[in-house]
């Protein structure tokens, strides 16, 4: 057993798990009319409804005390402090300070000044391109941390959007979406942003590489040092790297090398982000993350969003060993925020060593998926309310739209209040069987078709509500779930901030890239590898 196994917490959790799993969340709502205002929470503009978990007051003081045991108050403060939290490259984890407006980093609000003077020279149409004509469409050619995020945020604030310019997003190495992302564009008009920590990232600077190509074969030779200067600019720590690509010095942002990839939509990789949206609102998304920043750093743990939705997440992966958690936002603008968690959590958390370099004995992050709602309800949902898992279920909701149609939003939002409701309570056999018989059907066909639509109920979910999706709402949204990965890592005794998973798999694809255009000895490579390349080879 670990330290964390064995520890007097874990061990009181698992007696816990065995005395109330086969309690009914249902029958507690009905002896308890206060639960759901005992397990419920506001902070930072968002109101998380918790009370529909297999949980109890004992359970949730347990799972606190599990927090208190792994020092998690000392560890928050070492985050916002910039100690080295990232404890295997030896640096600090420090992306809170990017939205906090009193951060010491004069570099911070410097590279803010920059930003937001470049997007001010873009909208008002004092940049231009080589031929003189205004930016119409800006390219942001990045993968991972420099692609999710930004791509989300724009997505999610498209009713912001600048209308004069548009924002692309390209990430896969898959020629396809570079291609159908310039075939209708303008080189004349197109600005790139070539967005890489370490300039380095092969998918990046092939897709940079054939972008410049694309751009330098429409302009005539006296016009191409003109053309990169006023056509390409740069997302990097490694300046001299993208001065060597050809960007000019004067078109680089740079930012500090603790900002994780997933966590880089605060800095400089934001400039996407601005351009779409402007520079007030990027200034409110980052202040609603800051508010979360805030209640994060100072609430009590047992009155503490972040926590308590990593407590409640442990309790699901560990005792009750879910294997995955379901992200539903019942918002369209919503749509990429699953897959944008997806990174967060399953690249940060899905570790097996610890802190002491030990294989754990414990799962640690579940899988993350999800899709918006009420899409959702006609696909997978059916999982959900009848399969065999058990899937927590987050639910994200606004009580207000951006939409004109009120009737669309009223519906949308008793949809989602239904799903958690039926997750919660579902149907009993007999219950289905004289619903059946008030619909018409003879006895025989109600017996035979009741257990067919008896739904278990007691399924476990939260719902997270705020006023409007607003750049305040979001960033306070995505601080949540940052801090969440950040706390359960704390606990789990694994470091949240390396991903050295992901590297084994690049190393290896340089190789076969050379493998696929030479003859060279393959003797190293398992067979089925030998015949994929032979097959490629023979097209």
């Amino acid at each position: 057993m670990t330290d964390l196994t064995n520890s007097p917490a874990w061990q009181q959790l698992i007696k816990d798990f065995e005395k109330t799993r086969t309690q009914q969340m249902y029958d507690q709502f009905s002896t308890d009319p206060t639960r759901t205002e005992k397990f419920s929470l506001r902070a930072a503009e968002l109101y998380l409804d918790y009370s529909k978990n297999r949980i109890n007051n004992e359970t949730l003081q347990h799972l606190v005390a599990l927090a208190e045991a792994a020092h998690l108050p000392e560890h928050i403060e070492n985050l916002f402090t910039g100690k080295a939290v990232n404890f295997t490259e030896q640096r600090a984890a420090w992306h809170t300070s990017l939205r906090d407006p009193t951060a010491l980093q004069p570099e911070i609000h410097s590279t803010l000044q920059r930003m937001h003077l470049f997007c001010s020279a873009l909208h008002s149409d004092h940049w231009r391109g080589y031929s003189g004509k205004p930016i119409t469409d800006v390219v942001n050619l990045g993968i991972g941390g420099s692609d999710l995020g930004p791509r989300m945020v724009v997505d999610t604030l498209s009713a912001l959007s600048n209308k004069k310019i548009k924002v692309h997003f390209v990430a896969n190495v898959d020629g396809s979406e570079l291609y159908n992302t310039l075939k209708n564009l303008n080189p004349e008009t197109t600005l790139f942003i070539v967005a890489s920590k370490t300039f380095t990232t092969v998918e990046t600077l092939l897709n940079a590489t054939t972008a410049r190509t694309w751009l330098l074969n429409k302009v005539v030779e006296r016009k191409k040092a003109d053309a990169i200067t006023h056509h390409f600019v740069a997302i990097t720590v490694h300046a001299d790297r993208a001065i060597k690509f050809g960007i000019s010095a004067d078109n680089i942002f740079s930012f500090s090398d603790w900002v994780g990839g997933r966590y880089s939509l605060w800095s400089a990789i934001g400039l996407p982000i601005m351009i779409a949206i402007g520079v007030d609102a990027f200034l409110q998304l980052l202040n609603g993350a800051h508010c979360m920043d805030q209640h994060f750093r100072n609430a009590p743990l047992a009155q503490n969003m972040p926590v308590i939705l990593a407590l409640l997440g442990i309790w699901y992966t560990n005792f009750y060993r879910c294997q995955t958690q379901a992200i539903i936002p019942y918002d369209q603008n919503l749509a990429l925020f699953p897959n944008y968690l997806q990174q967060l959590d399953m690249e940060s958390n899905g570790k097996s060593v610890n802190v002491n370099d030990e294989i754990i004995d414990y799962p640690t992050a579940p899988i993350i998926w999800g899709g918006v709602g009420t899409n959702g309800q006609h696909a997978f949902h059916q999982l959900l309310h009848q399969g065999q898992f058990l899937l927590p279920v987050d639910f994200i909701i606004a009580l207000d739209n951006h939409h004109p149609w009120p009737e669309h939003h009223d519906l949308l939002y008793a949809n989602c209040l239904a799903q958690s409701q039926a997750l919660l309570q579902g149907r009993t056999q007999k219950q289905a069987y004289y619903e059946l018989l008030a619909e018409g059907y003879d006895e025989t066909k109600a017996k035979k078709l009741a257990p067919h639509k008896m739904l278990p109920g007691n399924r476990p979910s939260n719902t997270l509500v705020m006023k409007k999706l607003t750049p305040t709402t979001l960033g306070a949204l995505i601080a949540l779930y940052e801090h969440k990965v950040f706390t359960q890592g704390i606990i789990w005794q694994i470091n949240s901030f390396d991903q050295y998973g992901v590297e084994v798999g690049k190393q290896l694809a340089t190789s076969l890239s050379k493998a696929l255009k030479e003859d060279m000895d393959m003797s190293a490579y398992d067979s089925s590898t030998q015949v994929l390349v032979n097959l490629f080879k023979k097209k």
